[in-house]
């Protein structure tokens, strides 16, 4: 979809396993604070599914834009705000009904409009953010966090409980759960929220606004209709 080349790609991730076959000699890099990429290095640079686990997000994208030549690209895909929203739902109202308290199980994750402007604060040109909800369905609630635990997805919070919870939290969760989000099939409805950010590297090629004042029609007439002044 971007009509360019790149020749010195870097990428982001947890899971460099996965990206070896698809970018072959790209420089991947784990997803620490601290990203081992030099200045002005790359021309593209892909963080890959690690942004909502960061503890300084904006930066991370200064890091990234430091990290790319002039008009170098920089995608991210990282999961949203809207992700498992079922599942903390149903956990907070058992929780709230089996132990009278509640306590944090599914971290916070940033919704798309705030990861947009963290492009704008890190320094990005034509920043452009959008997002791709995805549902998945299981068997039930252990069946879910099976799954989550096997994408390295669980709470790892620093103020989760320390100890067990009873099992008759999670039963509880599993019966509103399957009261509230079930999918047409029977299963349990789960939605994963997918952010997809790109933003280039500034560079003098790159298209700029006009200045204010500039414009050569009238927006009345480039809409077919009338203009008149607001009431008081």
């Amino acid at each position: 979809m971007v009509n360019k080349s790149f020749t010195a790609p870097a990428i982001v991730t947890p899971c460099p396993d996965i990206w070896a076959p698809v970018l072959p000699g790209a420089r991947v890099v784990a997803d620490d604070d601290v990203l081992d990429l030099k200045p002005a290095a790359h021309d593209l640079v892909v963080h890959a599914m690690a942004l909502h686990w960061a503890n300084d997000p904006v930066g991370q994208l200064i890091q990234c834009v430091r990290a790319l030549q002039p008009d170098g690209l920089l995608l991210v895909v990282c999961l949203g705000g809207e992700t498992l929203h079922e599942l903390r739902a149903a956990l907070g109202q058992a929780e709230v009904e089996v132990t009278g308290g509640l306590s944090p199980r599914v971290a916070p994750m940033a919704e798309l409009r705030d990861l947009g402007a963290l492009l704008q604060r890190a320094g990005f040109a034509l920043p452009v953010a959008d997002k791709v909800p995805l549902t998945a369905t299981y068997r039930d609630l252990w069946h879910l966090m099976r799954d989550l635990r096997a994408m390295g997805e669980t709470n790892a919070m620093t103020q989760r409980l320390k100890h067990p919870s009873r099992r008759a939290l999670f039963s509880r969760a599993q019966e509103v759960y399957a009261a509230h989000f079930t999918s047409p099939e029977g299963r349990l409805a789960a939605t994963f929220e997918l952010i997809c950010l790109t933003g280039w590297a500034p560079d003098a090629s790159q298209p700029k606004p006009l200045r204010p004042g500039s414009a050569q029609m009238r927006l009345a007439d480039a809409l077919g209709t009338k203009e008149g002044k607001l009431s008081d």
